[in-house]
């Protein structure tokens, strides 16, 4: 029953679906994401868990009705595709047991080089990516990744209702137009720093990762083992560094 202070009024939300990704035929993948940017999606989810090298390797990608339809070349390593999983908007590890299984499994390795940035152009980054969130300012229910260059110019965001499903769709576009590695790129995260948004990064050869949330132990021990510059609790006028403050400025 509504008290005297209650209100009806509408309220706008994120949208959440699920998308399927199929790869020369066969469904690979569920994640539950928000609807755009699907092409890039699947070619970052198959970049990052070490099927794809180059841009070549993919023939097509076209992506209707929550399908991403992906054809490979032969390079590709379909052999990675034989675990199957279920990813969701809130998935952690998603079957990743270890760091060693990074190394081993994805052939990551140490990032090299990296910008130096000033710290007080990183305290300044959370603001300028609030203000291209324009679903997240209507709707609250979106994580974003954005990437700046070293001055702090940001240079594209990223908005999903999954954090790993944002990471995704940025790594995918650069993957799609060849700009990878993305050593020389900051990477921000709109919440919390988790292994698996560690892992993404280190595949895409980022240095330097800072989050406005706080990190998890285990990826500070990703971050410590790839040599990656990690940041957490950004705020404009104090952040900590947990690895890699040679960076830094």
């Amino acid at each position: 029953m509504g008290g005297p202070e209650d209100s009806i009024e509408q309220d706008l939300l994120a949208v959440e679906e699920p998308l399927e990704i199929r790869v020369n035929g066969r469904n690979v993948a569920i994640t539950m994401r928000t609807p755009g940017n699907d092409e890039e999606l699947a070619a970052g989810f198959l970049f990052t868990e070490g099927v794809l090298s180059g841009a070549s390797q993919i023939r097509s990608i076209t992506a209707e009705k929550n399908i991403a339809a992906v054809s490979l070349t032969a390079s590709a390593d379909l052999s990675r595709l034989e675990r199957r999983f279920y990813r969701s908007s809130s998935c952690g590890v998603c079957g990743k047991a270890s760091i060693d299984a990074i190394e081993l499994a994805d052939g990551a390795e140490p990032v090299r080089g990296g910008p130096l940035v000033a710290r007080e152009t990183l305290g300044r980054l959370p603001e300028k990516l609030r203000a291209r969130q324009p679903v997240f300012a209507r709707t609250g229910g979106l994580h974003g990744a954005a990437l700046f260059d070293a001055a702090g110019e940001l240079l594209e965001v990223r908005e999903d209702v999954g954090r790993h499903n944002a990471l995704d769709k940025l790594i995918g576009a650069a993957y799609l137009r060849g700009a990878l590695p993305l050593a020389d790129r900051i990477l921000l995260l709109s919440g919390r720093a988790s292994f698996e948004l560690l892992h993404k990064a280190v595949m895409a050869g980022i240095a330097v990762v800072a989050a406005v949330g706080a990190p998890s132990s285990l990826a500070v021990e990703v971050a410590l083992r790839f040599g990656v510059t990690l940041c957490g609790f950004l705020r404009p006028d104090r952040f900590n560094v947990y690895s890699a403050p040679s960076r830094l400025l």
